[in-house]
């Protein structure tokens, strides 16, 4: 029986991805290289597009809502479009 390729391997390969969400931020901040998470990039450039609403960042999201949109960031693609043709913002 074959031992399984060690975890860099795997994400090199694309079938292991580097968790996102319920991960130590500054481990996800060091493995990506990046200084701010893109799903926090992602969601600010969707607000700034789709337009700002008066207070957007001090409010609480639907529960139902956030599980719908860590779904389609994680699966789908987290583009404007596909944000707006789903209607989960």
């Amino acid at each position: 029986m074959k031992s399984r390729p060690p975890p860099q391997k795997l994400r090199q390969r694309g079938i292991l991805r580097e968790r996102v969400f319920g991960c130590d931020l500054g481990e996800h901040l060091h493995n990506s290289g990046h200084d701010v998470p893109q799903v926090v990039k992602s969601c600010a450039e969707f607000i700034e597009k789709i337009g700002v609403v008066d207070g957007i960042y001090r409010l609480s999201g639907i529960s139902s809502n956030i599980q719908k949109l860590r779904f389609v960031y994680l699966f789908v693609s987290f583009k404007c479009g596909t944000l707006v043709r789903l209607q989960i913002y």
